[in-house]
Order: structure tokens, then sequence, then C-alpha cells
């Protein structure tokens, strides 16, 4: 392993040990494709090899040419959900001896902590996670009905870290979950897991299609939220300091662990774009900061949906935050783990900004 910007430090090994073919997996982030092109230019020599190693399908399957990818999810869902998908190619029962370079330390690597105790990394350890959330718990028989939760680990199936970072691929989790339906039972909440894994789907391929404007505050449709900037709203949404309970404990729950539920992220991405009218690409990218299942196309297609600049046919899709925390945390539990007696009172008794005599004009 080796520490540093991928572009350059890739580069000195492939000039050091006369490097000749390089093989990865192909991300449709631009950012990703400009750090690619960017090693291009610095070894010309080098063959590159890329495979499609993150989606469901390869762009040759799709029932459409990718400029006609709809514009919405269900027609995109009901066009592909009934095609067939390639099991995952078997790890090789062998490998040959590495290169002897291969052996040496090229770098002293300090490794950081992680801020995220919910989760160790790597392929052994998402396996074990798949098969406990199936085949040992059976909590995927009701996923369905636990997917919102905002406080027990086992609400969801929690693989977004170990698929977004590439330590197991969608097609893996897909034919584990068909084995399990013909092995224990097929259900709602079966399918329910490829449901969401059509999502993801969505969304890698819209960005393939739209690039840059994935990331413009116009969105994809080219309209322009009635949304500014106002670095206070956004320091209290960020460290969890807003008038909504609900959100604050959101917020404290992805700084401190990395993480928070599918509906957390939809509640607090509505905060941040409806109720403090702040421009959504601030949400997104402190997402990308601090998500520790950061996937760039999940990420900023969602944000853009909640923003109403994407994929949403709605267009305005503003959630009721005093509603959603009854119904989702109904006995303030999750609130209760996050924030104090004390901080629940005074933010509910707070405003969005903060006033004084300095503030109003001569």
């Amino acid at each position: 392993m080796v520490e540093g910007h991928a572009e350059v430090e890739i580069t000195k090994l492939i000039k050091q040990h006369k490097i000749s073919y390089l093989a990865c997996s192909e991300c449709p982030g631009t950012y990703e494709k400009q750090q690619l092109n960017k090693l291009r230019e610095a070894a010309p020599h080098l063959t590159i090899l890329q495979e499609n190693t993150d989606t469901l399908f390869n762009q040759f399957d799709l029932p459409f040419e990718l400029p006609d990818l709809p514009k919405h999810f269900t027609p995109f869902r009901k066009k592909v959900e009934s095609l067939t998908i390639d099991a995952p190619l078997k790890a090789p029962d062998w490998l040959p001896p590495p290169p002897e370079t291969a052996t040496q330390n090229f770098f002293s690597i300090q490794t950081a902590p992680t801020n995220s105790p919910l989760f160790k990394g790597g392929a052994v350890e998402a396996k074990k996670r798949l098969n406990y959330y199936s085949y040992q718990s059976q909590k995927l028989l009701n996923y369905k009905q636990t997917r919102n939760g905002l406080l027990a680990f086992d609400d969801s199936t929690k693989l977004s870290p170990w698929l977004a970072n590439g330590n197991i691929s969608a097609k893996e989790v897909y034919h584990h979950v068909k084995r399990f339906e013909r092995d224990i039972q097929a259900n709602e909440s079966t399918y329910w897991l490829y449901f969401e894994l059509l999502w993801r789907e969505y969304f890698q391929w819209y960005l393939y299609k739209h690039g840059t404007r994935v990331f413009q505050f116009s969105g994809v449709k080219g309209t322009s939220p009635l949304t500014s900037f106002w670095p206070e709203r956004f320091e209290k949404w960020r460290t969890g300091n807003t008038p909504w309970p609900i959100v604050n404990a959101a917020m404290r729950q992805l700084n401190s662990t990395g993480y928070m539920s599918n509906r957390a992220r939809q509640l607090v991405a509505s905060c941040l774009v409806h109720e403090l009218n702040l421009d959504w690409r601030y949400g997104a990218a402190w997402f990308e900061q601090q998500l520790v299942d950061f996937d760039v196309a999940v990420n900023w297609g969602n944000w853009q949906y909640l923003a109403g600049v994407g994929a949403d046919p709605r267009g305005h899709r503003r959630f009721d935050l005093e509603k959603q925390a009854k119904q989702y945390d109904p006995d303030g539990s999750f609130i209760k783990t996050w924030l104090t007696h004390q901080e629940i009172e005074q933010m509910t008794a707070s405003k969005i900004d903060s006033t004084d005599m300095v503030d109003w004009p001569c």
C-alpha cells in the first residue's frame, strides 16, 4: 500500500518499476476520470485496462442507449429489473508469486484511525455482514419494514460502506439474495433489497450520462433553486444545532460515526434545501467529506433529487420534519441518543437565524 495522491504515487511506481500495464475499475465520477487522464499524460507508454465492476449491468446489456437513459427511476426500473444479471467471476484458485519488487516497502505508511467504529474494511468483513444479515439472523426477511429505522444497526443491511469501497459488488449481493430466496424464502423484503440496488444502479448510469451536470447548481434539469448561502445557517446544520432535534441528532450521528440511515439523509437534506434555503451542493460536499459509505453517483444524484433539480418527477420533495420525527422516532430514542434533554429544549425554542441590534441598518 502507498499513501498520497493517487495519480502522483501511482506514476512514481510505474516509472520506478517500469510497469507497462495497469488494471483498474471504471468509475463514472468526473474527478476520477481526470485523475486517470493525468496518469495517461504522465505515463504515455502505459496500457490501462478498465473493467466495470461497480454496476449490475454492463452498458451493452441496457435495453437503451446511454443518451436515452430514462429521466426518472421508475421507467428505468421497469426496463431493467427483469434482465439477467451475470454472476460475479470466481476468484482464481491460485496466483503466481509476486515480482520481487512487490514485496518491498515502498513507503512508510502511517495508518490513520478511522472515525467510524461501526465498520471494518475488507472483503472478508463484507461477506460476514452479508451472511449475518441473511442466513444467520434472517433479518433480510423484514428489510422492507425496518429499513427506515433510525437507530438500530440491523434496521438495514449496512452494506453500503463495503459497496462504496469495492469490497463487495452489487452483483455479489444480488446473487447472494437470489440464493437465499431459493434456500430460505422469497418475500417482499428480499425483492426490496434488489429494488434498492436498482436505485443505486440508476444513479451510476445517471452520472455516466450527465457527467459534470450532476455537480452544477441548476442540476440536470437546468433550473436554479431559490436558495442561497448563509454561513451561519450552514454551520448550524453541519454541527447539528438547528431548531429541529431530529435533524440535529442525525447530523451528530454523521459527524461522530460517518454514517446515517437512508431516512435520516432525506430529512437532513430536505432541511438544508427547503427549511434553511441553502445551496444543495454544500450539503452534498459535506456528505462527501463525512460519509464512510460515500459513493459519488449515489450521493450527488440523491442530493439533486431532494433539491428538485435532478431525477425527481415531483420536483419539490419537502418533508414535514416534525411529522417525520413522530413517525420514525415516536418515543424519541434516536434523538435522546445524540442530544441531551437540555439541548433538545434549547433547540426546539431556538430560531433559524440569530439577530441583535448590530444586524439592523442605521
